[in-house]
């Protein structure tokens, strides 16, 4: 396969795997970012509410661009 190719692969694969996550997801994005952020808590990561926020909505941002 051409590497050109491997790449519009892998692209499509990400949009339809993040299609299916919000179409199956089990709670609000807000309800699962602090769910996440317990769990990492749990662990001993630590996330600031503002990096994750900004995280989340240039996230939000390139998915739509591609979309």
């Amino acid at each position: 396969m051409k590497p050109f190719n491997v790449v519009l692969a892998m692209a499509g694969g990400v949009l339809v795997g993040a299609a299916v996550g919000m179409l199956f997801a089990p709670d609000k994005g807000e309800n699962t970012r602090k769910e996440v952020a317990k769990f990492l808590k749990s662990k001993g990561i630590v996330l600031k509410k503002k990096k994750v926020e900004q995280l989340a909505n240039e996230l939000a941002e390139e998915m739509s661009d591609n979309a």
